[in-house]
């Protein structure tokens, strides 16, 4: 494929008032969110709940791209038709999560390291005669005393720009996601400073690896406070620290910035990404890539019930519109 593909596909997936819909958990992140609204993770509920979801009407007037699990990408609808192709007739990328989790780091206490790259140019091969379009992984970074060291940042960094070189190698666009978690008592300040470490070693690793920038987008966590902080930090904080780190490490080759929730609740996100754009004055797209933070209010409006199948939808839609008016610093709360 040639680069200017990869490039065309990026900017459309940040296209302005769009973002993407993280529908990629895995068997026990889903199994975990069902339990809290009482639903028994089968194959079919999955299916359902993710047919509820990706054929909500309207959809892709706010959404560009859907990140599918594995199983998620080989089903079909209720109607005989495949996941990828349902969604690109509504002109919705469909994404995949080509990742294999996250492991602990052998040697290294408290870290963790993605796996998934042995085999991984077959299955993106796999996946590209599938229907997908891009790529997503997650690297998981603990802040924590020592941690992340500079070598466990160095390792995911290097996993995650392999990932990427693969993926632009198939086609295919990747979401490269370096994910500091917001789990502790951390700072703000601290919370920005691993951040940076781990953007300015993506980046540098992507670069060695001769990763077409222009060509992938970043999904990165704001800059918050740890969840157990004794001192939480505004708004004004989190928009000012998130853009100071990004003006720090990023290129402005990058077509966009696609920013995850991260243990926001799903106003916080929303406010925050709205006062991001507002701010304005960078060189990338400011978007979304939420899973939890648009997916909540549907997945408790369903519960498992088809009867409650158009309030579920009715719910994802008014969450994507808000953030499709975040994305033009346009968001009020009367919106809600």
């Amino acid at each position: 494929m040639k680069p200017i593909d990869l490039q065309a596909t990026a900017l459309e997936l940040v296209a302005p008032g769009k973002g993407i819909l993280a529908a990629d958990e895995s068997g026990p992140t889903i199994e975990k969110r069902f339990k809290a609204v009482g639903v028994i993770s089968t194959f079919e509920h999955r299916r359902a709940y993710r047919e509820l979801l990706l054929t909500t009407p309207g959809l892709n007037a706010f959404i560009s791209g859907a990140i599918l699990y594995d199983e998620t990408l080989r089903q079909q609808t209720s109607t005989g038709e495949t996941f990828p192709a349902m969604l690109a007739r509504q002109g919705i990328f469909p994404g995949i999560k080509v990742d294999q989790g996250a492991k602990p780091l052998a040697g290294f206490p408290g870290e963790k390291i993605t796996e998934g790259l042995d085999g991984l140019r077959e299955r993106l091969a796999e996946y590209g005669q599938l229907g997908a379009k891009f790529t997503k992984w997650r690297a998981v970074i603990a802040v924590g005393p020592g941690t992340p060291t500079l070598t466990g940042a160095v390792l995911n960094a290097q996993a995650l720009a392999r990932f990427a070189a693969l993926s632009q190698e198939a086609g295919l666009v990747p979401v490269v996601e370096p994910e500091v978690l917001m789990d502790g008592p951390h700072e703000l300040a601290r919370h920005q400073e691993v951040t940076e470490l781990m953007l300015h070693q993506v980046f540098r690793a992507l670069y060695e690896q001769r990763v077409q920038l222009d060509g992938l987008l970043l999904k990165v966590n704001m800059v918050l406070a740890g969840t157990e902080c004794p001192t939480p930090a505004g708004g004004a904080e989190v928009v000012e620290a998130t853009r100071q780190c990004l003006l720090r490490t990023v290129p402005a080759a990058v077509p966009g910035v696609l920013f995850l929730s991260g243990g926001q609740s799903d106003l916080q996100a929303t406010e925050h990404l709205d006062a991001l754009n507002r701010r304005g004055e960078v060189p990338w797209q400011l978007s979304f890539s939420y899973g939890r933070a648009l997916q909540a209010p549907a997945l408790k409006a369903w519960a498992g019930r088809p009867d409650r199948a158009a309030l579920a939808q009715q719910a994802l839609l008014q969450r994507a519109r808000c953030n499709s008016a975040a994305r033009f610093g346009q968001y009020t709360a009367e919106m809600e």
